[in-house]
């Protein structure tokens, strides 16, 4: 009997290691590949723990009732350091709050979902992406962009600032 309670155990356990990874680990991993690339004199980002499968409990992130991360709010934070491309995959994120900080990077991510972007007074040194479709608010003054303002944002009917 003994043996038969062992091996279900030792199956169900690698059946578990086996299935897809959770939406929550990919966006903590996205999350804390940006927590390891910026500089926290503050500490603000203690709470981000790579060990806890969920990230919705971390300090500055909310999600919604899927477990998705919505919205980073780590505006006026005093980071320094950089964007990486990993925030990309945060599919469900509509607000990005990081401004005033000390951020450098050349993207900002394909961020299809965001209603509101405010990275204003970093050091962005990037061209403004042309995939912020669904815009609302847009504040990246005090940076270092480049390149002209995208076409198709001028085309943003819900674009209020």
């Amino acid at each position: 009997m003994k043996t038969w309670v062992v091996f279900n155990v030792v199956a169900i356990l690698l059946l578990l290691s086996d299935s897809e990874p959770s939406n929550a680990n990919l966006e903590g991993d996205a999350l804390y590949a940006f927590r390891k690339a910026v500089k926290d004199t503050t500490n603000v980002l203690d709470s981000w723990d790579p060990t806890l499968v969920d990230p919705c409990t971390w300090f500055h992130v909310t999600c919604d009732d899927d477990k998705r991360v919505t919205r980073l709010d780590l505006g006026h934070a005093k980071l320094s350091g950089r964007l990486v491309p990993e925030l990309g995959k945060l599919e469900s994120l509509r607000f990005l709050e990081l401004y005033m900080n000390e951020l450098v990077g050349p993207q900002f991510g394909e961020l299809k979902n965001l209603v509101s972007l405010d990275l204003y007074h970093n050091n962005l040194g990037a061209s403004i992406p042309s995939t912020l479709s669904n815009l609302k608010f847009l504040r990246l003054n005090n940076n270092r962009l480049t390149g002209r303002i995208p076409r198709e944002l001028t085309k943003l009917a819900n674009l209020k600032i």
